[in-house]
């Protein structure tokens, strides 16, 4: 099954707090992960620059991590999204607030915005606008389990989950979120970032499928 862009938020069995973002796609394949300071763009290979004129939607921050948080997106909305909790709103209001301004992606596929935030103790929500609703939805995480929301058919915060999420550390948790669990029968993954946390921060990793 294709689903798009995938964000996600859970604990490993040890309990740590994670976000992952996975992008998958069958019009931009050529694209890649790259960490940053404090947060991981989503841009184009070498060589493929010019996609970005094809469509502006496909270069951005997927992770940003901002206090003890990490803000997990599917496009420009990231930092927006980390800048309101900079400021002191909380996750559930960042997420409202900047998917309710900002829309879901007016390209030929009414693309939603997805998003996720997480802090170093695993408190989260999940949230998306379509072209038909807003749903922004707190989610409550055992250890050993994750959630997620994706662009297309997996399109509600909390019903989509894996009861045996575990992974070391964030590089497990990229690999994790390309192909096992429940994320190995979501196709055409190209890229992943996923933070973890490690004591009031968090861990950033990036894989290629």
């Amino acid at each position: 099954m294709y689903v798009g862009r995938i964000v996600a938020v859970g604990r490993n069995a040890s309990g740590a707090a994670c976000g992952l973002y996975r992008a998958s796609s069958r019009s931009f394949p050529n694209r890649e992960a790259r960490i940053l300071e404090n947060s991981v763009a989503i841009l184009p290979k070498p060589g493929h620059e010019d996609d970005i004129y094809k469509n502006p939607y496909i270069a951005y921050n997927c992770v940003k991590l901002v206090g003890n948080h990490a803000v997990v997106t599917n496009g420009s909305h990231t930092d927006f999204i980390a800048e309101k909790i900079a400021a002191g709103l909380s996750p559930r209001d960042a997420l409202s607030t900047v998917l309710l301004a900002m829309d879901y992606e007016h390209d030929s596929y009414n693309t939603p915005r997805i998003a996720a935030v997480i802090d170093n103790e695993a408190t989260a929500c999940l949230g998306i606008v379509t072209d038909q609703s807003l749903l922004v939805t707190a989610i409550d995480l055992a250890p050993g389990t994750a959630h997620y929301v994706a662009t297309y058919e997996h399109t509600v915060p909390g019903q989509y989950g894996d009861t045996a999420f575990d992974v070391a550390n964030a590089d497990a948790a990229c690999q994790y979120i390309i192909g096992q669990g429940v994320f190995a029968e979501l196709e055409r993954p190209i890229t992943a970032a996923c933070a973890v946390a490690d004591g009031d921060s968090f861990q950033i990793a990036i894989a290629d499928a």
